[in-house]
């Protein structure tokens, strides 16, 4: 009976609850002396879903670390409007102090993204000589309504950005290199910025990524000196080096690392050799060791990709200007040499030159030994055109007894023509990514089952054909290729095949293959996709709970006082009914405590006189 009546009591109370709540609400480059770096980084609201580990902040440690003094750099933010939190200036302590104090306000979320805007701001700065620009986002051209109509106007922003920033830029020896921060970004416009100004562009999803990128950017820009690191972790300094520094890369949490110079002596953090500086940082250790002693040194500890062993020497790796952007389909002329600090100097014995192409994944794409060349000490080759697209890299190495040298390069690797496929149409559009491809010394051939297909050339740098019909009901394949006249010189080479079946699909082998023109095209014909559904959390469910309960409650009035049992009993696990009971319960026993107390006191409210 006790219990009967607890329940009674229960859901008497539920319906009490149901009563009391109100209605849902209605839900609504070459080499050039004196560059300047310029350092532009996203902080649209998307910044801070898409970079929760603060990876612009990592990336600001490491070029404090890294840019060397007396350069000129600066930092610019941009959401819907530009800042300049640090304005361009020399890099000094005083000026990495600053730099490492910038944290808050890559924070500083906003929330539309206005890269055109950004970059002029940031390329408008007084400058000594090349302006490198390092744009980190995570987004797309996202500009606030109230400037117009949208999306058009902010197809508009990115078309200038495409078609006349970027060209004037190039004029004006302004380099944009471009970190996207997610996949959402606008991959097509961040490889067009850097293709036509040549700059680098990289997609970084993890903080190995990103800082791995950032010092490929300002090796570009600061071309340096290294010995090769092997899979031991061992390294050789030879008697001319003066000063040497490793940049070790490693998680945050992984063990310390140890330096061990050729005598066995162990170095760390807090035995860093005399006159040197360790640096300690939660992905990163920057070591600087003057006057290293010669011999094998070897690294113990956790040593991660692209850690790397610069050094300062008398001798000097040159090489000729290497491009940024490599084009699938041609090779790659390429000269090296040694210089010295002292004009002339004996060259070391038994000297050889060679360059590998490495893709992502560390993979060899084509190799070279280069040849000596008549002038003295010279060397010259032409690496193999690479057969894949993305990013890559270019290593050229000098070895001798007791001697070696190596320069990094990070590159590009674009298809000379991309291929895209228009459904709208039945047609196959192709545009020259190449700058030096055009209708008058380029041709496309395409064949389908042993016949030649007309490519009809419908611009300066592009061509369209239309698809025949496939009437058996199985896949034919589309045969593709480019033949280019350039410099006297005939360039041949495949493009992806195109696979056509009879229910009009069509499928091209090679998705890399669209290249960014193309795809730039492409993503700005799409419609605006809308916005992600917000995550639901406990409150939310809750909010929508409580705006749900007048329906229940009608429910049981409709079904009377075994209606509401039924509720309450059906609800009875659920914790968010019995918080809004006891809510009640409070309210009640509250009223009943002030009413005794009212009575206790034994006054009376008196009638207002008329």
């Amino acid at each position: 009976m006790a219990a009967f009546g607890c329940r009674n009591l229960l859901a008497g109370l539920a319906f009490a609850v149901l009563l009391c709540l109100p209605a849902p609400a209605a839900v609504a480059q070459v080499p050039e002396q004196e560059p300047d770096v310029r350092v532009v980084v996203d902080v649209s609201g998307s910044m801070k879903r898409n970079d929760p580990d603060q990876l612009a902040a990592s990336a600001m440690e490491l070029l404090v670390s890294v840019l060397p003094s007396g350069t000129r750099a600066g930092v610019w933010t941009f959401g819907e409007s530009v800042a300049n939190p640090l304005p361009l200036g020399e890099v000094s302590e005083q000026w990495r102090d600053r730099a490492l104090a910038l944290p808050p306000a890559l924070r500083d979320y906003q929330q539309y993204t206005d890269i055109e805007a950004a970059l002029a701001q940031a390329a408008d700065a007084e400058a000594n000589g090349w302006r490198h620009l390092i744009l980190m986002t995570d987004g797309v051209v996202d500009l606030p309504p109230a400037r117009g109509s949208k999306p058009a106007i902010d197809e508009a922003s990115r078309q200038r950005l495409v078609d006349d920033m970027a060209q004037r830029f190039a004029n004006n020896g302004v380099v944009v290199h471009a970190i996207a921060f997610s996949d959402d970004a606008d991959l097509a416009l961040v490889e067009q910025l850097a293709q036509r100004t040549g700059g680098l562009a990289a997609l970084a999803q993890s903080p190995e990524q990103l800082l791995g990128t950032f010092l490929d950017i300002v090796e570009r820009i600061f071309p340096s000196d290294q010995v090769p690191l092997d899979d031991n972790n061992r390294f050789m300094i030879d008697d001319s080096v003066d000063n040497l520094s490793a940049l070790i890369f490693h998680g945050p949490d992984e063990g310390p690392v140890t330096l061990v110079a050729p005598d066995g002596t162990r170095y760390t953090a807090e035995t860093a050799p005399e006159g040197g500086r360790w640096q300690v940082e939660p992905r990163f250790d920057l070591i600087r060791v003057p006057q290293p002693v010669s011999g094998e040194w070897r690294i113990e500890g956790p040593v991660g990709a692209k850690s790397r062993i610069s050094v300062t020497s008398p001798w000097r790796l040159r090489t000729s200007a290497l491009p940024t952007t490599l084009y699938r389909g041609f090779p790659v002329p390429l000269e090296a040499w040694l210089s010295h600090a002292e004009g002339s100097a004996v060259m070391p014995a038994e000297l050889q030159f060679s360059v590998t192409l490495t893709g992502e994944d560390d993979r060899p794409l084509a190799s070279l030994q280069l040849e000596p060349m008549e002038r003295d000490g010279h060397f010259q080759g032409v690496l193999p055109a690479p057969e894949q697209t993305g990013n890559a890299r270019l290593l050229i190495r000098a070895r001798a007894d007791s001697f070696a040298r190596q320069r990094s390069q990070a590159v590009n690797i674009l298809p000379s023509i991309g291929v895209a496929h228009e459904p709208d149409t039945g047609q196959l559009i192709f545009v020259a990514e190449h700058p030096r491809l055009n209708r008058r010394n380029t041709r496309i051939q395409a064949d389908f089952q042993g016949r030649q297909l007309s490519v009809e050339a419908v611009g300066e740098s592009r061509w369209r054909l239309t698809l025949p019909e496939v009437e058996e009901d199985v896949s034919q394949p589309l045969r593709l290729s480019a033949r280019a006249e350039l410099d006297g010189e005939t360039h041949e080479w495949r493009l992806p095949t195109v696979t056509l079946n009879a229910d009009s699909v069509v499928g091209i082998d090679r998705l890399d293959m669209a290249g960014p023109t193309l795809a730039t095209e492409r993503f700005a014909g799409e419609d605006e996709t809308p916005p992600p559904s917000p995550s639901v959390g406990p409150a939310d469910r809750f909010v929508d709970w409580v705006n749900a309960l007048p329906e229940l409650l009608q429910q049981g009035w409709q079904a009377g006082w075994p209606g509401v049992e039924r509720t309450a009993a059906r609800h009875a696990k659920d914790p968010r009914l019995w918080i809004a009971v006891a809510a009640l319960a409070l309210i009640v026993l509250a009223g009943v405590g002030w009413r005794r107390r009212r009575r206790a006191s034994g006054t009376t409210r008196k009638e207002p006189h008329v």
